[in-house]
């Protein structure tokens, strides 16, 4: 069910007075040289349609915001700008990255937010302009907000690659070192994993480049250069996540080898001990084929009168078996 988080009236980058009732917040945006911010957290249709109408959202961008799973972009519908981000957030235990987004409407004198997930980017950001944090930063009027959002989202992602990548480095250790435990599942969960970023990072890039350069005139020109940094360091992040991408595939393919050569090794083995075996088995064979001929209850059978018959027949057997057992050394089979 949606809730709407909170709604206040934000001037010269910090908070002016308390709680806004969602029904004047139009009447607060067209008033103010700062704007008004309403934070809305998994709508609904209905919990948004009264926001919508107030303030002339465009119904395309309403719908994406509602429905979320919305590749990152940003997105300019007349006087209006949508953002959409990606928020994630490395569960280090688990291996996973949980991604959240983030959608955000600007326009004159007003921004909208709407949360779907467990990130707190949003309320970060506000928790700052609540305290007065960034004065500095009102020439950037309702583009603040979504210049901190970036910021935080941005800096969650260098704080999840660092964790990944010593998850990275230690599947290495593991790959490489005495152990013999195979890591395929692993490697592959955490490929899959690094994949889920990439689609909340790389689409970044030009969004980003659009708001450093002016293309996207719902900014500042002023500010164009904090959107700057903000690209660059998507850039980087990018840069640093396919490096660990190859780096998985790598190991991943590493393993593989290892793997096989330890099959290849056990297999190997397990016909040495195949060789060995058959090779006692023939050698058994021989007394018992004998002994079972001569335990058969026949009275004219060969030598069964002759007085050293018996020892006549161990002879045999020991010859037989040593015979054997000669040619299987030479073989290599014992």
């Amino acid at each position: 069910m949606g809730t709407i988080g909170d709604c206040g009236l934000y001037e010269r980058g910090a908070r002016r007075g308390g709680r806004i009732p969602l029904e004047e917040a139009g009447a607060a945006a067209a008033a103010t040289d700062g704007f008004v911010w309403i934070g809305l957290q998994q709508p609904t249709h209905q919990d948004i349609a009264e926001v919508a109408e107030q303030f002339g959202l465009p119904a395309l961008a309403v719908e994406d915001a509602v429905r979320a799973h919305q590749r990152p972009k940003v997105e300019a519908y007349g006087p209006v700008l949508f953002a959409v981000l990606k928020p994630v957030h490395y569960v280090d235990h688990d291996e996973t990255v949980d991604v959240s987004e983030v959608a955000v409407f600007l326009g004159p004198g007003f921004v909208i937010t709407v949360r779907h997930g467990a990130s707190d980017v949003l309320g970060a950001v506000r928790r700052e302009l609540d305290g007065g944090s960034h004065p500095s930063l009102a020439d950037f009027g309702p583009a603040l907000v979504l210049y901190r959002a970036a910021d935080l989202v941005v800096d969650e992602y260098e704080r999840a690659l660092e964790l990944i990548g010593e998850d990275v480095d230690e599947i290495e250790e593991e790959v490489f070192g005495p152990g013999e435990d195979d890591q395929a599942e692993r490697i592959y969960k955490l490929k899959r994993e690094v994949a889920e970023f990439r689609r909340a990072l790389v689409p970044l890039a030009r969004p980003f480049e659009q708001l450093a350069t002016g293309v996207v005139g719902h900014v500042p020109d002023a500010t164009a250069h904090h959107f700057r940094d903000i690209h660059d360091h998507v850039l980087r992040a990018t840069d640093q996540l396919e490096s660990i991408d190859r780096l998985l595939t790598d190991v991943l393919q590493a393993n593989t080898a290892r793997v096989a050569t330890e099959q290849s090794r056990i297999a190997l083995r397990q016909n040495e001990d195949m060789r060995k075996i058959s090779a006692w088995a023939a050698m058994a064979l021989v007394p018992t084929a004998v002994a079972g001929v001569y335990g058969m209850n026949f009275e004219h059978m060969p030598e069964l009168g002759w007085r050293y018959g018996y020892v006549g027949v161990l002879v045999l057997i020991a010859a037989a078996c040593f015979t054997l057992y000669r040619s299987f050394r030479r073989n290599g089979w014992l």
